[in-house]
C-alpha cells in the first residue's frame, strides 16, 4: 500500500483488511485489497460520498476496485455505486426487483432519512443494476493469496442480506445490518423478523468466536456480542429458539429483568 491505513482516514482490521465509518448515517464501508484487485463493501449514501471512498480505496490499495459488493439495497449502502464503474457488482439473490424497480422507494427512503432530494434523484436515477447474485456462497480470489466469502447467510434485515467473510488470523465478517452496533437493529417493512436469528447463528458459524464482527452501523464487535443480538432479537420478535435468561420460552421479558443491555425495550 503506498499509504497507511490510518493516513487515510481509515481503520486497519488487518493488513489487508480495513473499513470506514461515514458521516451523518455512521454507516461502514469495507475495504480487502490483494495484488490483482481490491474489493470495497457498500458504497455510501450518495454518488459524491462513493466518488470519495473510490478515491481513497485505490489510494491505499495502489490499484483500481475491482469488485463491489453491496450487502442489502437500502440507501445508506447502495446509492454511490454508480461511484465505481467499471466494478463487478455482486449482490444477494432475489434482489433484482429492488434495484430494478425499487428506485422510488430508496429516493423517498433517502429524502424522510436527511439526504438532499437533488443527491438522492441523482443516485437513485444512476442505480446500478448488479449482474452478479449471490444465491449461497460465492468465492472471490483477488490474488496474492486474498480470499473473500461472500455468503447469502438468509433473510433478516431485508430480505437480501449479504455477508462478506474474509478469512485469516483474524477472520473478519462485514455484517451489514444484521448486526448493529450504535444502535438497536433497525427492522423495517422489508425486514424478516421470523428468520433474522437463524441467519445469525449462520453468520456465526462463519466466522466462529474469534473473528472481528463489522456491523452496519457501529464499532467492531466479538462473537459475544453477535450472540447476544441474537437473542434479543429472538426476545423482541418471538421467535423460538435459545432462551436467554431474563426471557421466558416465548420470548417476552421476565417481570422485573432489565433488558436494556440486550437492546430490548418493552
Amino acid at each position: 500500500m503506498k499509504v497507511t491505513w490510518e493516513e487515510s482516514g481509515w481503520e486497519e482490521l488487518t493488513p489487508r483488511v480495513g473499513r470506514r465509518r461515514l458521516p451523518v448515517w455512521d454507516c461502514t464501508v469495507g475495504l480487502v485489497v490483494g495484488e490483482g484487485g481490491a474489493l470495497i463493501v457498500d458504497a455510501g449514501s450518495s454518488l459524491a460520498e462513493g466518488a470519495r471512498l473510490r478515491g481513497e480505496a485505490q489510494t491505499l490499495a495502489g490499484r483500481r476496485v475491482t469488485f463491489l459488493a453491496l450487502t442489502h439495497p437500502h440507501f445508506d449502502h447502495v446509492f454511490g455505486a454508480a461511484a465505481f464503474a467499471g466494478a463487478e457488482v455482486l449482490v444477494a439473490g432475489g434482489s433484482a426487483e429492488v434495484y430494478e424497480c425499487g428506485r422510488e422507494g430508496l429516493y423517498a427512503d433517502a429524502v424522510r432519512c436527511g439526504l438532499d432530494a437533488r443527491a438522492a434523484e441523482e443516485a437513485a436515477d444512476t442505480l446500478v443494476l448488479p449482474r452478479n447474485y449471490v444465491w449461497g456462497t460465492w468465492h472471490l480470489e483477488l490474488t496474492g493469496g486474498v480470499e473473500v466469502l461472500l455468503v447469502r447467510t438468509g433473510e433478516g434485515h431485508t430480505a437480501h442480506d449479504l455477508v462478506v467473510v474474509v478469512p485469516g488470523d483474524p477472520t473478519v465478517v462485514f455484517c451489514g445490518d444484521l448486526v448493529e452496533e450504535s444502535g438497536e437493529p433497525q427492522a423495517g417493512p422489508d425486514a424478516v423478523p421470523s428468520r433474522w436469528p437463524g441467519a445469525l447463528d449462520r453468520l456465526l458459524d462463519l466466522g466462529g468466536e474469534d473473528a472481528l464482527y463489522v456491523p452496519g452501523h457501529g464499532a467492531v464487535v466479538d462473537a459475544g456480542f453477535v450472540r447476544s443480538q441474537r437473542d434479543a432479537l429472538a426476545a423482541r420478535f418471538g421467535v423460538p429458539g435459545s432462551v436467554t435468561p431474563g426471557f421466558d420460552a416465548s420470548g417476552s421479558v421476565t417481570p422485573g429483568f432489565d433488558a436494556s443491555e440486550f437492546g430490548v425495550s418493552r
